[in-house]
């Protein structure tokens, strides 16, 4: 597969650049470049304006790295090590309401959660950086540790840094680490029905 990506129609190029590496220069991210990443996420649309994400994060260098990191799977830590950041991204599931008794679930909480790590990506990518999601983390541990609310999901974590050279990472690693393609737009998008 060739690591060239094309679009089937025109779009800005950053839509094309952003993707997920694993491996990272384990630099330190600066607080301004974090906080102007978690900004652009902050912006994302959401139904009704509800903002459902809530993002924790930790630096490489601050006092929460360690327990951050463990809170990741053995593969995902593995490689997200290296980064400079790591996000946990999460979503309250309940629709805000004055009345604490009326609260009631919420149906797009994720969705809107997801387009909020889109934007950190995007975000990311403008300055120079990569971001990583990963689904594979302790949930449960994260909300005992972290003092998660029970209403609260937790979605993904992203490791956030600076790409560094695929050789740092295991052999089977080395070959994925390139830019992935997509499936084609007519493959994805259909006018009128869905396809028999």
């Amino acid at each position: 597969m060739s690591s060239v990506r094309k679009s089937d129609h025109p779009i800005d190029p950053i839509f094309l650049n952003r993707w997920s590496p694993r491996s990272f220069d384990a630099t330190t991210i600066p607080e301004d470049d974090l906080l102007t990443i978690l900004e652009a996420a902050r912006w994302a649309p959401s139904a009704y304006n509800i903002q459902p994400w809530r993002f924790l994060y930790s630096s490489r260098d601050d006092e929460n790295w360690q327990r951050y990191l463990a809170l990741l799977d053995d593969f995902n830590q593995s490689w997200a090590r290296h980064a400079s950041a790591l996000v946990l991204v999460i979503s309250d599931t309940l629709v805000p309401s004055d009345d604490p008794a009326s609260k009631k679930a919420s149906h797009y909480n994720s969705f809107d959660a997801g387009a909020a790590w889109a934007q950190l990506a995007l975000q990311a990518t403008t300055l120079g950086y990569k971001a990583h999601a990963m689904a594979g983390l302790h949930r449960q541990i994260i909300k005992e540790n972290l003092h998660i609310p029970e209403q609260f999901r937790v979605e993904i974590a992203v490791a956030i840094g600076k790409q560094a050279s695929p050789s740092q990472l295991p052999k089977e690693l080395q070959d994925q680490e390139k830019p992935n393609q997509r499936l084609g737009l007519n493959e994805i998008a259909y006018a009128g029905y869905f396809p028999q």
